[in-house]
């Protein structure tokens, strides 16, 4: 693992590769798989397909990742516009 970030009730981190995982609470989709189930351990999100991870944040009921070419992907609840 070389990058994490923790919100209140869900987390991502990045390893080495640039894979990018989430776990945690995921009742608005914070969790970027597709649903809205709690996950307890680390899971790989599937949505970003082959793009390699190379920052993230967890905000309170969404996520973000700056992907190596410069693209920023966010999913979760997009209330007051916090997914762009």
């Amino acid at each position: 693992v070389v990058a994490v970030s923790a919100a209140v009730y869900h987390n991502l981190a990045i390893t080495a590769d640039g894979t990018v995982w989430s776990w945690g609470r995921g009742a608005e989709g914070q969790l970027g798989r597709g649903d809205e189930y709690d996950q307890l351990l680390p899971k790989k999100v599937e949505a970003l397909g082959e793009q390699r991870g190379v920052a993230v944040s967890a905000g309170a009921h969404h996520s973000l990742a700056l992907a190596a070419d410069g693209a920023v992907y966010a999913w979760g609840m997009g209330e007051s516009g916090c997914l762009g």
